[in-house]
């Protein structure tokens, strides 16, 4: 044990292992801090960057820049009244009034501390938890992996926005993608339309660029424009005094709790943390007459909250292989394009990596404090660039990206394509993240089936004989898809 930490934190302090942290770190900030980018958009944009890094760097620059840009998205919902990602966007209720009133540095100031503290408690958290859940899983055969994945498919209930029909379509289409290309097993070729270069299958890459950052991108470029937001004066950081966090503790800490708990639960995501416990302070804490008006509290709740899920989200990512949100998907894509298989075997083959990856978050966190006080003051003025010129950029950098990881001219086609589709299905509804969860499941998916059935002799009924892991889990699989149709079916027949 000590002999992993020795060698992950060689990994850690090394000249290339401290510039990813504090570049990642800052470039989050940044890119949070940019209204309409997010931190999906973000850690996509990033991702082409990294594949020339070695395993850890660029993992560990990834998970920075999802932590910076969860956090950087207070310094817009502060000054402008925009939040910079939806995490952030319960934090203008209060940031927003503070900095009208000449508070701009103040509320900032409680942001980033909210941010520090919600964001390590979670890292603390997810490296005393995600091993228990990987030990818990090193019994796992193929039938009982085939479970889990099942499982793992139904968060794509909890991701779709808008009709969980619509979401499991996209999740089919995801799948369907997986499959094409050569077959796993015999090596046959599938679904090609004799295309040659179809033949490896769709970079996952250029299919993640395309739906997250370039549809993010169109769909920004056909809304209308807000530019009534106000500026104000911003001078930097001011930091609350220890004796202004009297009284404040316990709602602290019951946020940082709610967010590390909603974090876990795979769907959920950092805005639904916000929002549970900004009305949970509001509901609770003594100055509640103050919400709405300019309260530190509510941004104390919010901020703290949605830094905490950022743990609480790898949880089940790193463990499990189950994104527990958007972000999370991305990096499910990020961890399988480098070679690393999330899942219950993760810890015990790649013990240095993930150590590496634990503690390296942990210092990211901590990395929140000192450059949230550095680049705020440099961000800001970014917030008045034309919305188009920043739409511009992210295109350029999406599409340098994508075609140097391969040098193929044909990934850019995929990225464009998938960009344009991606932007008529939000249109109508259609939410990304489990197009992606298809796509990276899918595989492990049908190999453990096909493993399965090779194992009990075609039978997919002995797969709950003699399995009862499998059983436990596909049963709960059930009850996540059913819950929301049952309950609906409830609540009809007692209005009738």
């Amino acid at each position: 044990m000590i002999e992993t930490i020795d060698q992950s934190l060689e990994l850690i302090l090394t000249f290339e292992g401290i510039l990813v942290l504090l570049l990642g770190t800052t470039l989050g900030i940044v890119l949070g801090a940019l209204p309409g980018i997010g931190s999906t958009v973000a850690v996509a944009m990033v991702l082409p960057f990294t594949l020339t890094m070695s395993q850890a760097p660029a993992v560990l620059t990834l998970l920075a820049v999802y932590a910076g840009s969860v956090y950087g998205g207070s310094i817009s919902a502060i000054l402008i009244n925009t939040p910079g990602t939806p995490q952030s966007a319960a934090t203008c209720f209060d940031g927003y009034p503070m900095a009208k009133r000449g508070e701009a540095g103040l509320a900032l100031g409680w942001s980033t501390v909210a941010s520090v503290i919600g964001g390590t408690v979670s890292a603390v958290m997810l490296i005393f938890t995600a091993p228990q859940l990987a030990a818990l899983a090193l019994n796992f055969g193929p039938i009982e992996v085939f479970a889990l994945i099942l499982l793992g498919m139904t968060c794509i209930v909890s991701v779709s926005e808008g009709t969980v029909v619509k979401g499991l379509m996209m999740g089919m289409v995801g799948v369907f993608l997986s499959c094409v290309g050569g077959d796993p097993i015999t090596g046959e070729v599938r679904f090609t339309f004799g295309d040659y270069r179809l033949i490896a299958g769709f970079n996952l890459l250029a299919v993640v660029i395309g739906v997250f950052a370039l549809s993010e991108v169109l769909t920004r470029a056909a809304a209308k424009l807000d530019s009534s937001a106000q500026m104000f004066d911003f001078k930097g950081i001011v930091l609350p005094k220890l004796s202004d966090w009297r009284g404040r503790l316990t709602g602290l800490s019951k946020s940082v709790a709610i967010g590390c708990g909603i974090g876990i639960l795979p769907g959920t995501g950092a805005a639904t943390a916000a929002f549970i416990s900004y009305a949970e302070a509001r509901r609770s804490s003594p100055r509640k007459e103050g919400f709405g008006k300019g309260e530190p509290d509510g941004i104390i709740a919010s901020e703290s909250a949605n830094n905490a899920v950022t743990g609480g989200a790898l949880v089940p990512t790193l463990a499990l292989g189950i994104p527990g949100d958007a972000v999370t998907a991305v990096m499910l894509a990020t961890l399988t394009v480098h070679g690393i298989t999330p899942g219950i075997r993760l810890m015990e083959e790649n013990p240095v990596i993930i150590g590496a990856i634990f503690l390296g978050f942990l210092v990211i966190n901590l990395l929140l404090l000192p450059l949230g006080a550095l680049v705020s003051r440099g961000a800001a003025p970014l917030l008045r660039m034309p919305e188009a010129f920043m739409l511009v950029t992210i295109v350029v950098l999406c599409t340098i990206g994508v075609y140097f990881v391969n040098g193929n001219p044909f990934d850019i086609l995929v990225a464009a394509l998938a960009g344009i589709v991606g932007f008529l299905l939000r249109r109508q509804g259609f939410p990304m993240a489990p197009l992606v969860i298809g796509m990276v499941l899918g595989p492990t998916l049908e190999i453990s089936l096909r493993q399965g059935l090779i194992l009990t002799d075609g039978r997919f009924s002995a797969f709950f004989v003699g399995h009862p892991i499998a059983v436990v889990l596909v049963s709960v699989a059930a009850f996540a898809l059913l819950w929301k149709p049952l309950r609906y079916l409830w609540r009809q027949s007692r209005v009738q």
